[in-house]
């Protein structure tokens, strides 16, 4: 019988920018080791244009993501729950793993502003996934 996949949710107020970007990342750097979510405590209309343009220049797409609410179906599976900026928006579920990761937000940010905030979700990220899923 096959190992269950550890699972990571991402959440962030819009779900529109960081924690698109995270799981972006975690995806590609797991390679399938890690299944990921992602949703938004007040999740916005569409992902953020500039964090789309910065991810595609280094080979990650998340053009075809979406904005998603947080319910308890998402996080119920969860067993790491990353939150990014949410605040008291993002509910506490008892046994569950807790990170809060302070990033800045990039909604309505230049390029060069969001490049900066993915390279520093992509540290985390890294960290994260050696954890999680080491080779």
């Amino acid at each position: 019988m096959a190992a269950e996949l550890p699972e990571v949710l991402f959440v962030c107020t819009h779900n529109a920018g960081r924690s698109q970007m995270a799981a972006g990342f975690v995806q590609r750097l797991a390679g399938g080791r890690v299944a990921v979510r992602s949703a938004g405590s007040e999740p916005g209309d569409e992902i953020n244009p500039v964090a789309v343009e910065a991810m595609g220049e280094i080979g990650v797409d998340i053009s075809t993501g979406f904005p998603k609410p947080l319910t308890d179906d998402a996080v119920r599976p969860a067993d790491v729950v990353i939150t990014m900026g949410c605040g008291d928006a993002c509910p506490i579920y008892p046994g569950k793993r807790y990170e809060d990761w302070d990033l800045e937000d990039p909604a309505g940010k230049d390029l060069q502003t969001v490049r900066r905030i993915r390279d520093e979700i992509e540290q985390r990220a890294r960290a994260l996934v050696a954890e999680l899923a080491p080779t």
